[in-house]
């Protein structure tokens, strides 16, 4: 299907209703409603300030919501009151979504606005990202995976008519490894070092990993680093806040998320990077041949209880995809 076409579709989803967005700025919500400011009946964007997101993130979703001339709203959610979120356990993202989607709902019906979504496509959910559960769990809608768009088309539609996103809206409490307390002190540090690095580099996207004295730092572009004077400024100004170590990861960032099949003689097979819920996801399916504790059997796809979903008996790798893509959603992953 033609990028076009899957445009089409997200703004027949959107058209004529009033339309509540979960907005961050990031391209995928920006996408939505830029999208639903020319097709909707009313659009409101709700942006959550949980007060750990990267410096500009409020002040750049306002700017984006007053350019397509949508109302806007911002709900304060002190993250730094939750002990639960600030343990920081394996499942933060889910803890985090389900703190925020509550409220957006919540806010988005006290307004009249029925139809609530938020900007997840259909790529991310090939990558270890639990808070799904949580827009599942809510009922909220998702056009962007409907339309099987992937973060590289989105990057693609919004780049070619010239709507502007922000590449830096995840939380900071991401730099820290899980099961290690999310502090202040931690937040503002990891938020002055990678300011600092932006500052002094053209990156888009930089990332400072907290590991207590040792940092890493990650960014879409490494030849702005790997200049001899320009990291060693910026390793003397990591250890300066604290960081008696800073490593650089040598693998850049790179959010242009798409998904690839392994594909041969008509067959392919993924390996998602989380197990499965197997009696979650069998209550989407409808069409299932066989199932047991490991596996689900449909027409001519299985999904394995270890994340792998195989298939087969598809004339063209276009066609394996598309069935790939569609059977998607209906998977339930474990947190």
């Amino acid at each position: 299907m033609k990028l076009e076409e899957k445009i089409d579709i997200v703004k027949d989803i959107l058209k004529d209703r009033k339309v509540a967005i979960g907005f961050s700025g990031g391209a995928d919500s920006t996408l939505i409603a830029y999208l639903s400011s020319k097709v909707a009946k009313d659009t409101l964007a709700i942006t959550i300030d949980n007060h750990l997101m990267p410096t500009g993130f409020i002040e750049h979703a306002k700017n984006m919501t007053d350019s397509f001339n949508i109302k806007h709203e911002i709900i304060d959610i002190n993250f730094y009151n939750d002990n639960n979120f600030l343990a920081n356990k394996a499942d933060r993202c889910h803890t985090c979504r389900n703190l925020m989607y509550s409220q957006i709902k919540e806010h988005a019906l006290e307004k009249g606005f029925d139809f609530i979504c938020d900007g997840n496509n259909i790529s991310d959910l090939v990558v270890d990202r639990p808070g799904i559960l949580i827009t599942y769990a809510m009922n909220f809608n998702t056009p962007l995976i409907e339309a099987k768009l992937t973060s590289k088309e989105i990057h693609e539609y919004l780049d070619k008519n010239n709507v502007a996103y922000s590449r830096s809206t995840t939380c900071l409490a991401t730099r820290i490894p899980t099961d290690t307390p999310v502090t202040h002190e931690k937040i503002n540090r990891i938020s002055s070092c990678e300011d600092y690095i932006l500052e002094k580099t053209n990156c888009k996207i930089v990332k400072v990993r907290d590991f207590e004295k040792f940092s890493i730092c990650e960014v879409d572009d490494i030849d702005e680093i790997i200049n001899e004077d320009r990291f060693k400024e910026i390793n003397d100004e990591l250890n300066k806040k604290g960081y008696k170590k800073v490593a650089l990861n040598l693998s850049p960032i790179d959010d242009n998320e798409e998904i690839i099949i392994d594909y041969n003689e008509c067959s392919f097979s993924y390996n998602l990077p989380f197990t499965i819920n197997m009696e979650n996801t069998k209550k989407n399916i409808e069409e299932i041949k066989f199932s047991d504790e490991n596996e689900i059997r449909l027409e001519n796809i299985t999904i394995h209880k270890n994340g792998t979903v195989c298939g087969s008996d598809f004339k063209s790798y276009e066609n394996a995809l598309d069935a790939f893509m569609k059977i998607l959603p209906k998977i339930r992953r474990n947190v």
